[in-house]
């Protein structure tokens, strides 16, 4: 008996070895592909290995190298290589797209490489020396098939291999680690695949790979929307409008009927900055003054997805969400919305955006006019040298000076107006925008001279060469241009009936660490206090996720409305709570929004962000790990937090929804 084991286990030795000698290229395609999986997920969401993302990520590589077998040996180089470049693409772009975005890239989003073209600076600034390390992969592959190749393997694999037995054993075990993968994944898992929403999540459970698979089927769709999805999408959208509470007329409704409004879109402009003060000198004293003249939002969230700027615009305008796969800007301009410029449009209002960048940037020039807007005044309208550039083009200062001319023709010539002007020089890379700053950060502390027995006054700056450093500054010099504008427009004879709503589109994309630093820097070392220390401040996941909030500030020379839009509202507020609020401010109902008029919803505003987290003034979910944290003690249950995710997953579909299968197009914008 015990000969027999002996033997057995012999033979399953010569059997190993044997398939390691003549599956030398088959395995290290495999090996090299999976490690590149393992070392994305490390570098991105901080998971090296995991089972279930690790068995679906093999049996994708299984599969795909399984019919590698098809291909004869002397050729079989050239398909894993292919598939090897094609695997070691997704690390890198998903690497560097999460480094970026804190997210992960769909096929969608490709279409918008064109955008790269003026955002290079900031991409080359956060790039990795790990993002460029999955190219070794490739490299050693190909290094490993010379070896092979200066040998006789490819020659005595000719010989041997059994083509179809290896496609079919290969797939095979390939299929078991997949339905593996799924039979284990839970109603939960299925769900998230199915919307694609929460894709960090679907990286953590499924793998890169999947993620990717699944991204490619969920571009395809709607191509081929009357096949798939548009009769359930239009069902589901058909049930929720009509079972919308409808709210009663509040204390805001008409009260601009028959103003003018203008939207100031303030790039990465965060509340934070507002509460900061270096050596007696405000970062933001023109905005801390704006807040404290007109009605200030102090909890108000930008609701972003990869589209960023872009994204903004489009939430603010419609009351909807950003798009699950790619920007509505690129991918899904051509749609019909109902937006802000297109109602006031109908009621006889000129319409037009304002920017100092290129028209094709975000494809604007085409999903400008898509979204209503009649006039736009970009790079080509104003007047500037290459001096005058910074970042991505005119700077602030000059724009907003040839901006103001423009807008008091508008007042002769048009009864009412409403427009959009967008800034530019708080874009990253803040390095640029942060030397035009006169902000100065640095530290003025006494230190005692051991050596002399004197006490000395040292001064230190560590901030401004650090990321948020810079980001400071350069948000300073963006509030001093911002000053200049207000100063214009309160000088102007004009605007008496303009109201204006300054809002910041989005964080500054810094990360967790980069912010970190301004709260725990050591103004005397340059170092981090540490967890322990009487300096130290707690700057968790959620203390970021919740500093990422933007001002909303609305306010008006107009005499009868300063006393209306005054004082601060705590209520916390989305993006997508904008139009549907302004837009009862003309008296006009934005029923198709997944937004809500927040003086309807008030303390009761549920705000749901593009990965499926939700906040409300109780909580902040997180909806990865199924996770919170308590804002507010307050008596409430799991049934709550049940209860607000499911909410926060049926406004993304049905956003959605509206967004790929255009369900807009047949309905009357005025319920007519």
């Amino acid at each position: 008996m015990k000969n027999k084991i002996f033997e057995c286990l012999r033979t399953i030795r010569k059997n190993i070895v044997e398939y390691i000698i003549t599956n030398r290229l088959f395995l290290s395609y495999v090996i090299l592909s999976i490690i590149g999986t393992l070392l994305v997920r490390k570098f991105t969401i901080g998971s090296f290995f995991s089972l279930k993302p690790f068995i679906t990520d093999l049996g994708i590589i299984l599969v795909v190298g399984g019919l590698g077998y098809f291909v004869k040996p002397k050729n079989q180089f050239i398909y894993y290589f292919i598939w090897i470049i094609l695997f070691t693409l997704i690390n890198i772009i998903s690497s560097i797209y999460y480094t970026f975005y804190t997210s992960f890239a769909s096929i969608g989003e490709l279409a918008t490489v064109g955008q790269a073209e003026t955002v290079t600076g900031s991409i080359f600034e956060k790039l990795r020396f790990v993002d460029l390390m999955y190219i070794l992969v490739p490299i050693i592959f190909y290094v490993i098939h010379k070896k092979l190749l200066s040998s006789t393997y490819y020659y005595f694999i000719d010989k041997i291999e059994k083509g179809k037995k290896m496609v079919v054993s290969t797939i095979l075990i390939g299929v078991l680690c997949l339905g593996y993968s799924f039979g284990v994944a839970t109603s939960t898992d299925y769900s998230r695949l199915a919307k694609q929403w929460n894709r960090i999540y679907i990286v953590e459970r499924f793998g890169i790979l999947m993620y990717q698979f699944n991204d490619l089927v969920q571009f395809l769709t709607p191509q081929i929307s009357s096949l798939f999805g548009y009769e359930e999408a239009l069902d589901l959208f058909r049930q929720y409008f009509d079972n919308k509470e409808v709210h009663d007329d509040n204390e805001y409704t008409g009260i601009l009927k028959g103003k003018n409004i203008i939207f100031v879109h303030m790039e990465s402009m965060q509340t934070f900055l507002m509460d900061l003060e270096f050596n007696g000198q405000e970062v933001t004293p023109n905005l801390n003054a704006l807040a404290s003249e007109g009605m200030f939002f102090e909890n108000f969230y930008p609701q972003v997805s990869t589209g960023t700027s872009s994204d903004t615009e489009f939430t603010l305008l419609t009351g909807l969400m950003p798009a699950a796969s790619g920007t509505v800007f690129v991918s899904y301009y051509d749609r019909d919305y109902f937006t802000i410029p297109k109602y006031l449009k109908n009621n006889g209002y000129y319409t037009f955006s304002m920017h100092g960048n290129l028209a094709s940037m975000w494809n604007r020039n085409k999903a400008h006019p898509s979204l209503g807007y009649e006039g736009m005044y970009f790079e080509e309208t104003y007047t500037y040298e290459e001096k005058d550039v910074i970042n991505l083009g005119i700077n602030d200062r000059l724009f907003f000076k040839q901006v103001v001319p423009i807008l008091e023709n508008f007042e002769s010539t048009y009864e009412n107006y409403m427009g959009t002007i967008i800034t530019l020089s708080n874009h990253s890379p803040f390095s640029i925008g942060s030397l035009y700053s006169t902000l100065d950060l640095t530290s003025h502390f006494t230190t005692y001279n051991e050596y002399t027995g004197l006490t000395e006054v040292k001064d230190i700056d560590y901030l401004s060469s650090s990321a948020v450093g810079e980001y400071i500054k350069s948000a300073n010099y963006a509030d001093m241009a911002l000053g200049d504008f207000i100063n214009y427009i309160k000088s102007s004879s004009a605007f008496d009936d303009t109201v204006f709503v300054f809002y910041g589109d989005h964080d500054a994309k810094l990360s967790r660490s980069e912010i970190n630093y301004l709260y725990n820097l050591n103004p005397e070392t340059g170092d981090l206090y540490e967890e322990g220390d009487e300096n130290y401040v707690q700057y968790d996941y959620y203390a970021h996720e919740l500093n990422k909030k933007t001002p909303l500030i609305i306010w008006t020379k107009n005499k009868e409305l300063k006393d209306v839009f005054k004082g601060t509202i705590s209520y916390y507020t989305g993006m997508y709570n904008v139009a549907p609020t302004i837009l009862n401010m003309f008296n006009i109902d934005c029923k198709y929004s997944v937004g809500e008029d927040i003086f309807d919803v008030k303390e009761e505003n549920l705000i749901v962000f593009p990965n499926g987290n939700v906040l409300t003034e109780k909580v902040y979910y997180n909806n990865s790990t199924g996770e919170y944290k308590v804002l507010k003690e307050d008596s409430f249950d799991e049934d709550y937090i049940k209860n607000i995710s499911e909410i926060g997953e049926t406004r993304l579909e049905i956003s959605n929804s509206i967004i790929v299968y255009d369900l807009l197009k047949e309905i009357d914008m005025n319920g007519e």
